[in-house]
């Protein structure tokens, strides 16, 4: 239990960070948890976008997942959060997206990780899979993290860039 504690001090709201640009979005099934996310993410300090949606009438995720891929790709936005039911095909659809690197992290050290060695720039979570309290954890894990500059990260990230170009080998 204090180890978890320490954790949410070292990841809490009040984060160590400089203030972030964050765009968050969510299909009807996620737009509940995504709301939740966003105003506690801007009582934090950090600048946020919401893209939507904000009712539970239907709505295609990769609707979405292009309004927050593309608030990143457009340099209006450092990182991005798209939440959906189980958060499977809002990550699908994320990556399809050039420049996007989107994970589906249920857990903090996905979320923390994911950023340090695989520079990802887009949380996707599934709202029918997490509460409020873990999805809280994981957004300021994420939100924390940085990319560490080592020479095998940045050499398996123009790896992942060759593919996202077509390349057929490596």
């Amino acid at each position: 239990m204090l180890q978890r504690s320490r954790l949410r001090d070292s990841i809490g709201l009040r984060s160590p960070y400089s203030r972030m640009q964050i765009v968050v979005g969510a299909d009807h099934r996620g737009y509940c948890l995504k709301d939740v996310i966003a105003g506690r993410l801007r009582a934090a300090g950090h600048d946020i976008t919401d893209v939507g949606t904000n009712d539970g009438n239907s709505v295609d995720y990769p609707d979405l997942a292009l309004a927050v891929g593309g608030a990143i790709q457009r340099g209006e936005a450092e990182r991005g959060i798209l939440v959906c039911g189980s958060g499977v095909g809002a990550v699908i659809a994320a990556n399809k997206l050039a420049s996007i690197r989107a994970g589906l992290c249920h857990d903090t050290y996905s979320a923390h990780q994911g950023v340090e060695h695989d520079d990802m720039n887009l949380l996707c979570m599934g709202s029918r899979v997490i509460g409020e309290d873990l999805a809280m954890e994981i957004v300021h894990a994420f939100v924390a993290a940085r990319f560490r500059e080592e020479e095998r990260y940045r050499r398996r990230l123009e790896k992942v860039n060759k593919l996202e170009q077509g390349a057929t080998t490596l």
